[in-house]
């Protein structure tokens, strides 16, 4: 080993592995609280982005959920064929496929938004809202450098 390829000890404390390590702990309980929906943590994802009720092209959805369309195209395949979304034309625009929640994706973003939210209250309630927000700007500020 030279000593360019020699590994460097870690910082005492990462935020980019902290995210990391809390991402992966999230996706676990999620997956665990909503195992009986059956979905998988990008349907879980593409569904908590849909709950507000407004219809997205492939683009936008896949911009809110970090996904390059391409990707993304499995997923509404597997959310379509589940009964969760249906795709249809942008009125006005016929070229633009627009992703829209049926009832029973209705039911099941719904699902996801409130286990969302207890996980939240459960993490964050003994936090102070300084602490809350600092951890917001933290995130934006990687989230916009990452992008």
């Amino acid at each position: 080993m030279t000593p360019d390829s020699a590994p460097t000890a870690p910082p005492p404390w990462s935020p980019v592995l902290a995210l990391q390590r809390a991402t992966h702990a999230t996706l676990h309980t999620l997956a665990a609280e909503l195992a009986h929906l059956h979905l998988t943590p990008s349907e879980i994802n593409a569904l908590a982005n849909l709950a507000d009720g407004r219809g997205r092209t492939v683009s936008e959805l896949g911009a809110a959920v970090g996904s390059r369309p391409t990707t993304l195209t499995s997923v509404l395949d597997r959310l379509e064929r589940r009964g969760h979304i249906t795709r249809g034309s942008r009125p006005g625009d016929r070229r633009a496929v627009v992703i829209e929640l049926t009832p029973s994706g209705i039911e099941a973003a719904g699902t996801i938004r409130r286990a969302f939210a207890d996980l939240e209250q459960r993490a964050l309630a003994t936090l102070p809202a300084e602490t809350i927000t600092a951890l917001r700007t933290a995130l934006q500020a990687l989230t916009e450098v990452s992008s």
